[in-house]
């Protein structure tokens, strides 16, 4: 008697439920004026951005003459040896700076440095602001 006190109460409550349930309607939503406001701010300071915190490895750091052939040219021979991983010329006076990867966590930077350490023994890893990921 109980099992059957439990199919029917269980039966009227799940036929109530989708009794109820409509594919039209409208939604009416109450806010503060300031939270649409605060969320074009949000928007506008991403927009501004230039990436993300993350990881490089330095692998080239010079300053004086002929500093930005140096670097020019360490950046091209990276660029033919490891294409897949991109690669930075930066100066900010008085010094070039070569930088690699786009590395989201510290780990992956350090991953990639022991796998070029030989060619480039003077390498470390830096924080360092890069490009958002590729969405696929």
């Amino acid at each position: 008697m109980k099992t059957y006190l439990i199919i029917a109460v269980t039966l009227f409550c799940t036929s109530a439920v989708f009794s109820q349930y409509s594919r039209e309607g409208n939604i009416r939503i109450i806010q503060d004026p300031e939270i649409e406001q605060l969320v074009r701010k949000h928007i506008k300071v991403n927009e501004t951005r230039k990436g993300i915190p993350g990881f490089r490895v330095q692998i080239f750091f010079d300053s004086g003459s002929k500093s930005k052939i140096r670097a020019t040219a360490v950046r091209d021979k990276f660029r033919m040896r490891y294409p897949e991983i991109d690669i930075y010329l930066s100066f900010i006076s008085p010094n070039y700076k070569v930088r690699a990867g786009n590395f989201r966590t510290s780990l992956d930077a350090f991953r990639f440095l022991k796998r070029i350490q030989s060619r480039y023994p003077n390498a470390y890893v830096v924080s360092d602001q890069i490009k958002l990921p590729a969405i696929n």
